[in-house]
């Protein structure tokens, strides 16, 4: 069933009862978005929050120059959205593309909204994921500002396997805001020792 990993995930966080997973999954519909394809693209405005069940997304941006600069990986069991276009309906700086065949679980604003008024444990439920989306991002930052460039990918192996064995050099370098024959100098090394 399509909700298990959903409730499975809520279940993590809070204690929910049997009805209130029901009444918290009715909110959700699932897409399927082929391999390529884009969930949001820059200039839209992100009008959902979505919960990944299969599959893994590239979170990225393109700059003036046409670099790609990649945010985040959604893999299954990840949140993914665009806080700010989705809170403040502006038009999106981030693309959300699927990285293989994925489904994904989508609740628009309205639902979420109406899910707060008839579930307000969901409420609760948000909010912890948005404090433990705020530390992943610090630690992140932290990682960026205080580790060489080895050491970042080196992390990025070791704590996100399934999830770097899905990615292009490219992509993994983008990740890694270092150049992609850097990247490749990084695993030759890594491979000799």
């Amino acid at each position: 069933m399509t909700n298990d990993l959903l409730i499975k995930h809520i279940s993590r966080n809070l204690t929910f009862s049997k009805t209130e997973q029901e009444e918290f999954c009715k909110y959700f519909f699932l897409e399927s978005i082929e391999k390529k394809a884009f969930l949001l693209q820059q200039g839209q405005v992100c009008k959902f929050e979505g919960f990944v069940v299969e599959g893994c997304f590239r979170i990225f941006t393109i700059d003036k120059k046409g670099n790609e600069n990649t945010l985040y990986f959604a893999a299954k069991d990840w949140w993914l959205m665009d806080i700010d276009s989705f809170m403040n309906h502006k038009p999106s700086d981030l693309n959300i593309q699927a990285l293989e065949n994925s489904k994904v679980l989508i609740i628009s604003q309205k639902d979420k909204s109406t899910l707060y008024d008839s579930l307000p444990v969901a409420e609760k439920f948000f909010r912890i994921m948005f404090q433990k989306s705020i530390v992943a991002w610090q630690r992140r930052l932290i990682r960026n500002h205080s580790l060489t460039a080895k050491e970042r990918y080196s992390h990025f192996i070791e704590n996100y396997p399934e999830i770097a064995s899905k990615l292009t050099d490219r992509q993994t370098s983008s990740y890694l805001g270092i150049t992609h024959e850097f990247l490749s100098k990084i695993k030759k090394k890594s491979q000799a020792q």
